[in-house]
């Protein structure tokens, strides 16, 4: 008999999330999933890990479900490295983030604990993918999510089955909001668009009267140099967008010209001289 799968499943928005829950209960028919989440929210918190204070994990039934699952005090990356070291039974097949509540297409990557969650199992050699879902509302009944349960179970098999022990793949997988008439026209694989967040603190002030900043911002998207081979162009234009990422931040393009700059002879010259 074919052994089922391992799914680890977090996120970013809280083991409670409405995201979340519909993304076990389509896991549960792929493999044996453990749920390892946050138990608030902890969105928009990067790669950040808990290090100066106490890290809880306590063991929760939530929604009468088969998974095993723990809420856990610290970040998405916190609840993937607790679970490949100290709760899991093995190491996982993947590991699945989401379904976040909101956008994580182009540079809100580099911001996202979804996504974050994601590169850290990469970093342990598992295979990850994130997915997002391009509204911010709570209560979201995610009523065309359901309908894309078989594309987001396809993808994640894909993955699962897929294996080279010299390449992990690592997925962000953004799907647009659409009016309930509408239907997903398919899926595209993308390049990460070029934007930026153009971000401002408004100043306000409390009832004691002290005063205190809110971080806003308008997300801006480069449209002279956007096609349709990146993630905005796609789910602007009713597609499902999957970027292929990677936590290697090396710029390759520039070593060759850092190299030319004989630093390393300079340094020495300096040393000597000094």
């Amino acid at each position: 008999m074919k052994r089922r799968p391992i799914i680890l499943v977090t996120n970013d928005d809280g083991i409670y999330a409405p995201g979340i829950r519909a993304l076990v209960h389509m896991m549960n028919t792929l493999g044996e999933v453990y749920v390892i989440a946050p138990n608030q929210h902890k969105s928009g918190i990067s790669h950040a890990i808990t290090m100066d204070t106490i890290l809880y994990c306590e063991s929760v039934k939530i929604d009468n479900g088969i998974q095993k699952e723990w809420k856990c005090s610290g970040t998405p990356v916190d609840c993937v490295k607790i679970a490949i070291n100290n709760i899991l039974p093995k190491k996982p097949d993947i590991c699945v983030s989401g379904i976040n509540h909101g956008s994580n297409s182009s540079i809100n990557v580099i911001y996202s604990g979804t996504l974050s969650a994601v590169i850290e199992a990469g970093i342990y050699g598992i295979p990850a993918i994130g997915f997002s879902l391009l509204d911010t509302q709570w209560n979201k009944d995610f009523y065309y999510i359901s309908s894309l349960k078989e594309e987001i179970c396809k993808i994640v098999k894909k993955v699962i089955n897929y294996y080279d022990s010299n390449k992990i793949i690592i997925l962000n997988v953004n799907i647009p909001k659409l009016e309930k008439k509408k239907k997903i026209k398919g899926i595209k694989i993308c390049k990460q668009a070029k934007s930026k967040w153009k971000g401002f603190f408004e100043r306000r002030t409390n009832p004691r009267g002290k005063n205190y900043y809110w971080l806003s911002g308008n997300f801006i998207v480069d449209n002279h140099q956007i096609d349709n081979t990146d993630d905005e162009w796609a789910l602007n234009n009713g597609y499902i967008s999957i970027v292929p990422i990677k936590f290697d931040f090396t710029d390759y393009s520039l070593l060759e010209l850092l190299n030319s700059w004989n630093l390393i002879i300079l340094f020495i010259y300096f040393i000597r001289n000094f």
